[in-house]
């Protein structure tokens, strides 16, 4: 996990350069980057969060880091806050892809980059750049770790599974959902698998 992680990372960071690049202001200004991740009640996103503050503040920018602890209309109030405050940049992993249209609507006229951040933004026009995981190729990671610890390849089985899909506000979902369903299909067609 940790290299999807530094991949993820990396990704953010390429789209940055690419803002920073094409922008001679935000380049030669070093301003603030706004980074809106959904909770610290994982690890993952407090991570994340961090490592991002760390390499922008390593590469002499400020950083306004905010959790909205999986509370739709506190983020959307963070994002508003940091277009208002003037960030240049915002990096943003949304809690539902869908509801920011408005606010990433203000932050186009305000000439703010948009960054989603391992989750896709959907229902605007107004993302310039979007840093995820291959999320089929997890799914299809998820599904050989099932088939390999039960011996499946090996005629092992059968066994009961019980197979959850995710939240459907969560574009990734449908992406790990199908490319792990592709794999574990052919056991549940010949009985190796049965669904509860």
């Amino acid at each position: 996990m940790l290299n999807l992680k530094t991949s993820l990372l990396a990704g953010v960071l390429a789209a940055f350069a690419a803002v920073a690049s094409s922008s001679g202001a935000l380049a030669q200004g070093k301003p603030t980057i706004g980074i809106a991740m959904p909770t610290k009640s994982s690890a993952r996103w407090i991570d994340d969060g961090n490592n991002i503050v760390k390499v922008l503040k390593e590469r002499g920018y400020g950083a306004d880091l905010q959790y909205a602890e999986d509370d739709i209309p506190n983020q959307l109030s963070q994002v508003e806050n940091m277009v208002t405050k003037g960030v240049k940049v915002l990096v943003i992993a949304a809690i539902d892809g869908t509801t920011l249209s408005d606010v990433l609507k203000q932050a186009k006229a305000s000439g703010i980059t948009v960054i989603a951040y391992d989750r896709l933004i959907r229902d605007t026009p107004n993302v310039d750049y979007y840093a995820t995981f291959d999320n089929y190729q997890v799914g299809v990671l998820q599904a050989q770790s099932i088939e390999q610890g039960l011996g499946l390849k090996e005629g092992k089985g059968p066994f009961n599974i019980e197979l959850f899909g995710g939240s459907p506000d969560d574009n990734n979902a449908y992406f790990f959902y199908t490319g792990g369903i592709g794999v574990l299909n052919p056991y549940v067609d010949s009985g190796k698998l049965v669904v509860c």
